[in-house]
Order: structure tokens, then C-alpha cells, then sequence
């Protein structure tokens, strides 16, 4: 792609030098977003020409919501389908799923629910080497279309790489229907995505690190639109989720571009990620993301109030009570949180925050209240 050249050196004549760079870059392929889409699962499977064993990933509540209907559609358009109830995403479910599945002759997968059903559809899909379809029934965060899953072990949620859906049905019509925090999480996950792209460049200036121009352009036009519209993504109106899951999708495909997280995941989610492990009731994670961008964008000397003022305008956590944890967790999640993944470089270099930094940092914005 023009623009996505990723080092700059000094390489001599071009007709000196062969050009033996490739990557590979795996998209959806069918993006259906609205009023009802739904019914067009059936339909969509065809044009896919999907083989006729597929099985239904969902949860025990999307189920009523949508999973079982999802079964009954694929059905009613020449499918043998079955439905598989997941639990949380942890990596016995998973392989749960990926056995039962595979006994039943899975040649398709649609995944049905929240962020977990996705994840382990998308981590069995990729195990099988068989497409699957991605059906949110809220959007609390930028996994929807995205390469990557959160999968929790005995210690720790890691992030691995996983299956990209080949298609995206997002009816506006059920995701209107899950709490609006989740929606107000997904959105403060991609609001994050401005310091993740910050933090990409100083790696590229710092490190020499890989760089895509063309996804981070993506990433941030992602978290612009919803900061720019942040007025209107109200709880109960069926546009606001038209106006937000377009962003939500859109900062997905750019992990698909850069072909890692990091157009999307830089230190405002290390901090999210260190939280998880320090905290006694961690909140959700758009919601620890945006606020770990609002103390990121700080460090950056960017303009960390109109971080704030979006996420608050949208009813997303600011501080340390409205996330629902206690002080000393974000002050330790901060002074963690380098150490999170050591080789992704972030304005926390190396040796991260002292303590005294961490809460200054935290006071300064107003996190700890």
C-alpha cells in the first residue's frame, strides 16, 4: 500500500536492490450493519458458499436473544445447524468448544454474543481452519472484526492471534437491546486507539519498530469519529449504535492492516491489562482503556481533556470510582504496567513509573478523583 513504507534507511539505488517484502492481510469480506440484518445470516452463508455443517457459538442469555434464532435461520436456508452454549472465554472453554465442535462436523462457525463468544468462536475457527461469521449482540469492545481474542488463563488474560470473520452482521436492532455501558466501553476502547497510535510512532522513532501509515490512519479516524460524535451516543436510540459500530469495526480491520494489535493497543492497555491483575473487581475493558488514555495522553502532552470530555459525554469511567476500583489499584497498575509485555515499547519505556510519578499522574488528571 502507498504510504506503508516501514523503516527508513538509507538503501541505496532502488536497481541495485531487489524487493522481497510481503504481507498478507485477511479481511471480512461481507460487512452488513443495521436495522434487522439478522435475517440475512442465512443468505449471507450462501453467497459465502459455506459447506452445510455449521454450529452456533452463543452464550446462555444471547441465545434467547439471538443464537437460537440464528440456528433457526441458517436452517431455514438448507443448513444443518447446531448451537454450542459457551461460558467465559478461559482457555478450558475453548479447547471445550473446539472438541464439541469438532465432533460435530463443524465446516462453518457463527458466533453469537459479547466479546467472549466471539473470542473463543474466532480461536476455534482459526484451531478448525474453518470460516466463521461474527454476530455481536453488543459491542463493548473492537473485537468484533478483529485478528485477535483475550483469552483468560489461570493468571492472567493474554491477547493471541486468532481467526478474522469473513463476514460481520451487526443488527442495530439487537445490539440497541445489551446495557448501554457496553456500548459506552466499546466506544471508550477505540477513543483509546490515540495514544496506542502515539505510542506506535515513538517505537518506530525509538526502536525502529514496524509501522503502517495506512492502518494507523485507520485507527485513528476510528477513535476521531467517535470522539467527534460523542454527543450523540445516547443509551436507548438505535442510532447511536449505527454511529458508533462503524468506528468499533473499522479500529478491528486496522489490527488486520498492521497485522499486530498495535494500531489499537499501546500503553493505555498495558495499564488495562496490569489493572485486571491488581484489582479486586476490575471494570470492563474499554472502560479501563479509556481512562488509562486519558493519564497516557498526559504523558504524551497531548490534549488529555478532550479525551475526558468525550468519554464523559458518553457516560464512559473517568476515575478510579466510576470504574469502581480503589485508588492504590490504579497507582498500581500504573507502576505495572510496562511490564506487562516488555517488547511492545510505549511512553512508559522501559523502567516504567515510580510510584510517585504514578500518582501524580493520576492526580494531575483527576483519575483519583
Amino acid at each position: 500500500m502507498s504510504g506503508d513504507s516501514t523503516r527508513a534507511r538509507n538503501l541505496g539505488s532502488v536497481q541495485d536492490l531487489p524487493f522481497g517484502k510481503a504481507r498478507g492481510m485477511v479481511f471480512p469480506r461481507v460487512v452488513l450493519v443495521g436495522h434487522g440484518v439478522l435475517s440475512d445470516l442465512g443468505t449471507t452463508c450462501i453467497q459465502f458458499g459455506f459447506l452445510k455443517r455449521g454450529v452456533v457459538i452463543t452464550g446462555p442469555r444471547t441465545a434467547i436473544l439471538a443464537g437460537n434464532r440464528a440456528s433457526e435461520i441458517l436452517g431455514e436456508s438448507g443448513f444443518d445447524a447446531s448451537t454450542l452454549i459457551a461460558r467465559d472465554a478461559t482457555e478450558v472453554e475453548v479447547d471445550r468448544v473446539e472438541r464439541e465442535s469438532r465432533s460435530l462436523g463443524a465446516q462453518f462457525l457463527v458466533g453469537v454474543g459479547g466479546g467472549s463468544k466471539i473470542d473463543i468462536t474466532k480461536v476455534v475457527a482459526a484451531r478448525l481452519k474453518i470460516p466463521f461469521v461474527s454476530l455481536p449482540t453488543s459491542a463493548a469492545h473492537d473485537g468484533i472484526s478483529s485478528p485477535r481474542a483475550s483469552i483468560h488463563t489461570v493468571e492472567r488474560t493474554t491477547s493471541t492471534d486468532a481467526a478474522v470473520p469473513v463476514g460481520v452482521i451487526a443488527d442495530t436492532e439487537l445490539i440497541v437491546k445489551a446495557p448501554f455501558r457496553l456500548l459506552a466501553s466499546g466506544c471508550a476502547d477505540v477513543i483509546s486507539n490515540v495514544t496506542a497510535v502515539l505510542d506506535w510512532r515513538l517505537a518506530v522513532r525509538l526502536r525502529n519498530e514496524e509501522y503502517s501509515s495506512t492502518a494507523a490512519t485507520l485507527s485513528e479516524y476510528a477513535a476521531g469519529e467517535i470522539i467527534d460524535h460523542a454527543s450523540a451516543i445516547k443509551p436507548n436510540l438505535e442510532e447511536s449504535v449505527w454511529i458508533a459500530i462503524r468506528p468499533i469495526l473499522v479500529a478491528g480491520i486496522s489490527m488486520s492492516v498492521a497485522g499486530s494489535s498495535r494500531p489499537c493497543s499501546g500503553s493505555e492497555h498495558l495499564f488495562s491489562h496490569a489493572l485486571d491483575r491488581v484489582s479486586d473487581h476490575p471494570s470492563l475493558h474499554g472502560e479501563q482503556c479509556g481512562v488509562g488514555a486519558i493519564m497516557m495522553m498526559y504523558l504524551h502532552g497531548g490534549d488529555w481533556h478532550r479525551l475526558k470530555n468525550a468519554l464523559h459525554t458518553i457516560g464512559a469511567p473517568t476515575t478510579a470510582r466510576e470504574l469502581g476500583v480503589r485508588p492504590e489499584e490504579i497507582v498500581n497498575a500504573l507502576v505495572m504496567a510496562h511490564s506487562i509485555r516488555p517488547e511492545r515499547y510505549t511512553i512508559l519505556g522501559d523502567n516504567g513509573l515510580s510510584r510517585e510519578a504514578a500518582e501524580r499522574l493520576a492526580n494531575v488528571t483527576g483519575v483519583l478523583g
